[in-house]
């Protein structure tokens, strides 16, 4: 079988969440399947720079008023295409952001320019010899692909289209649709209109013939006006079509017996040798050397993460004999706040702005448990790395969270199941309470070693879920 993955991002050549996570290892966990896919991402500058090898195998002569080549390269076992326009892509910013960290005002054309190149591979054969037997959009900026497709030559392919995050839904002002090369029929409630405007990712659940979220429990809370993002109503008409397929991670990148990111290495029966990353991330953060467990926090500081809520109790970590750090970057305001909380509790409270990926590998293998108060996660990676390298974690009750961490209540460590803890509600209150929780496990070595074993030894890799993609996969080219 042959798959047209087509993402915005994908790990290790562009990266800006989880969903480059996500892209970049799903390919080598479904080959064992037979299923082979190829990987069409915008050429970025920052991405045809990492790409020494790639040569052109198609092209369009007009995509938005410009002529577009198809590349086709490898790149750390990926089979990737790139859609090489100049125009929409070769910039200095990020993919979504400009260097001023303001929106593209183009981005409607510009993912609408990669939907389109989609659907023109699948159903146009514009990569000689190679055609897909299905394709697989990841968020609001491939949703677009199968709305094309729908009135292109490829509309009897089947076609899969995952929500990643739904509050990220590309919603554009309706003089936009003009400029889409879409028919006229097109702006409609069936397709793209929505609330008069153009809806990117509602016209993908339109027009997908199956939809999956990354975690079962976020596939129920998305059907609610709650979790929504006011397209439960659409996804409710559409449930037999959606499914929650949880997310895996590359475990051989994210392996602490083998990682060469971190000073030493260790496994579940050497758990000791922790102590040596310990001492490296308390030298990085300027931590106070001492007892007592390092809380760490790896996310995008937003609302959404609950990175209010960790303003509101870092002075209490510090008070109960805990320390805290923190990398990421986002709002100024919550920025402001922890690095008040950091100034406030020098040794004891470490920040840094921005992302790093190799301190993120040392934080997860030298931090004893890692903080993830989420007011709503889809998924979430970062609690797979920290089972994986057995640093606890302590999360809301919501989303791909719930399915991934088991709570240490006194049923669970009696079983000794437990991997973490979890808390509800997701305010300030219900987080303090976790970590005192956590607090009292940790002063408990033996508990506490193992939460970390019975965390490493779950399977957080793709092999379950990529069985289950492959069985969607399946099912559909079998009713088409």
């Amino acid at each position: 079988m042959n798959v047209l993955s087509v993402a915005s991002e994908v790990y290790p050549l562009v990266k800006t969440g989880g969903l480059g996570d996500v892209v970049g290892a799903l390919p080598s966990a479904l080959l064992p399947h037979g299923i082979r896919v190829r990987t069409l991402v915008p050429g970025y500058l920052a991405v045809l720079h990492k790409l020494k090898k790639k040569k052109a195998v198609g092209g369009i002569d007009n995509l938005f008023g410009h002529p577009a080549r198809v590349l086709a390269a490898e790149y750390d076992g990926l089979d990737l295409l790139v859609l090489d326009q100049p125009e929409l892509y070769a910039r200095d910013g990020g993919p979504y952001l400009d260097t001023t960290g303001r929106d593209y005002p183009d981005n409607f054309r510009r993912f609408a320019a990669l939907s389109l190149a989609a659907a023109e591979i699948a159903g146009d054969n514009v990569v000689p010899g190679w055609k897909p037997d299905l394709v697989h959009v990841h968020d609001w900026q491939t949703a677009l692909t199968p709305v094309y497709m729908r009135f292109g030559s490829a509309a009897e392919m089947p076609t899969v289209m995952t929500i990643h995050n739904i509050a990220f839904q590309g919603q554009f002002g309706a003089s936009v649709f003009p400029e889409l090369s879409l028919p006229p029929e097109a702006f409609s409630m069936q397709f793209v209109e929505y609330y008069g405007d153009v809806g990117f990712l509602k016209g993908g659940l339109q027009t997908a013939t199956a939809i999956t979220t990354v975690s079962p429990s976020y596939a129920q809370e998305i059907l609610t006006p709650e979790f929504g993002m006011g397209l439960e109503g659409l996804l409710a008409s559409r449930v037999a079509s959606l499914s929650g397929i949880v997310n895996g991670i590359d475990a051989a990148t994210w392996n602490p017996e083998t990682d060469p990111l971190i000073p030493q290495n260790y496994a579940p029966g050497t758990l000791k040798r922790r102590a040596a990353n310990r001492r490296v991330l308390e030298e990085r953060f300027g931590l106070d050397k001492g007892p007592g467990p390092i809380f760490c926090v790896i996310s995008r500081l937003t609302w959404q993460k609950g990175m209010d809520l960790l303003a509101q109790v870092a002075d209490d970590i510090v008070a109960l004999g805990g320390k805290l750090i923190v990398l990421g970057s986002g709002d100024a305001a919550l920025e402001g706040a922890l690095m008040a909380a950091a100034s406030r509790h020098r040794g004891h409270i470490g920040m840094v702005i921005g992302y790093d990926e190799p301190l993120s590998h040392l934080m997860q293998a030298g931090s004893d448990a890692i903080l993830i108060p989420s007011r709503f996660e889809p998924c979430g990676l970062t609690q797979l790395y920290g089972l994986r390298y057995g640093c606890v974690p302590i999360v809301a009750r919501t989303g791909g969270l719930t399915d991934t961490v088991i709570d240490a209540n006194e049923a669970a460590l009696a079983a000794r199941v437990a991997t973490g803890f979890q808390f509800q509600p997701v305010t300030a209150d219900g987080l303090r309470l976790a970590i005192r929780r956590a607090m009292h496990a940790y002063k408990e070595p033996k508990v506490w070693a193992r939460l970390q074993n019975q965390g490493m030894k779950s399977d957080v890799s793709w092999a379950k879920s990529a069985e289950r993609y492959a069985s969607l996969y399946s099912g559909l080219l079998a009713k088409g």
